[in-house]
């Protein structure tokens, strides 16, 4: 049996992993689909700790996971298929069949883009629909490209956009925006960005060749259809938690993330960290900092569970 069995391998997974492999409770790591997390998605990170210059996010993720290796943390690839939390010692059930018991677990699984669900949307994703600009921006260098959503990751990933593209069109369904005032400050005075607000993205055309070539927009308040010539979409309209394996063995919120206080789920010795229980940050360093409470929540209760 395992002592901490800890699912993810992004901010919050990996200092769960450093914390509590420097208290010699010998983690074990499961990576899952996207090593690294969502920050490997991310070119440059200015606003984690200790960085003045700022860092590159893969670059970021590898020296986590190599000071938590430091310290003796174990990684396994895998995907969690289901857990079982009814018993005691919570199991962990891989997609492979292997179960995993372990005195205790840290659930770090973090929260995967949400697209927008239309056919043709998914048909073109990888040939020109994207939910990640620092990926695929340099792949549509002097060419027009769309950016679809209303927060600060639509606000990011356009300002991003404008070092590639010729121009950069901003979709949002309403006629302002939910993003902080300075995000929305820097993308409106971008000449570069071109904000289109009220609309939603109808279709997206592939003209030519299985690739994109326009979106069709429907503005909302009249209903006017309407062409833009692009040649990508980026889609920012926010997350989803990936707590699919966990439905009916801890509790979630309304759309899917895990309720936890201070970490602690409602599953003595379970705990969750990072995205995948926080809806509102969403940030590196609130990750890492919820990855070590969940650390030393487990640490206190292996040693109580010993006397």
């Amino acid at each position: 049996m395992e002592n901490v069995v800890i699912l993810g391998t992004g901010a919050a997974g990996l200092t769960a992993a450093m914390y509590t492999a420097r208290a010699n409770l010998n983690p074990l790591i499961i990576e899952g689909l996207q090593p690294g997390g969502q920050l490997t998605t991310t070119s440059e990170v200015e606003n984690f700790p200790g960085f003045p210059e700022g860092i590159d996010g893969t670059e970021l993720m590898a020296k986590m996971r190599q000071q938590a290796e430091r310290f003796g943390a174990r990684f396994q690839y895998g995907q969690v298929a289901s857990v079982d939390f009814q018993t005691k010692p919570p199991k962990i059930i891989l997609d492979d069949g292997t179960t995993i018991p372990s005195q205790t677990v840290i659930i770090a699984t973090g929260a995967t883009a949400k697209y927008l669900n239309i056919p043709s949307e998914q048909k073109l994703i990888g040939r020109g629909v994207t939910s990640c600009a620092t990926c695929d921006g340099a792949f549509y260098k002097n060419v027009p490209v769309a950016v679809v959503g209303g927060g600060d990751t639509a606000m990011e990933e356009a300002i991003f956009l404008t070092r590639f593209a010729s121009k950069v069109h901003l979709i949002h369904r309403r006629d302002e925006f939910r993003a902080s005032k300075i995000m929305v400050e820097r993308t409106t005075k971008h000449p570069k960005i071109e904000v289109i607000y009220s609309t939603v993205v109808d279709e997206v055309l592939d003209v030519s060749k299985n690739e994109v070539s326009a979106l069709r927009l429907k503005n909302v308040k009249t209903g006017a259809l309407s062409t833009l010539p692009v040649a990508a979409l980026f889609v920012a309209i926010g997350h989803q938690p990936n707590t699919g394996p966990f439905k009916g063995q801890i509790v979630l919120n309304e759309v899917g993330y895990i309720i936890a206080d201070n970490t602690k789920t409602n599953v003595e010795g379970v705990y969750a960290a990072g995205d995948v229980q926080d809806p509102s940050y969403r940030q590196a360093i609130t990750a890492a900092g919820s990855g070590c409470m969940a650390a030393l929540e487990a640490e206190r209760y292996i040693q109580h569970q010993h006397g």
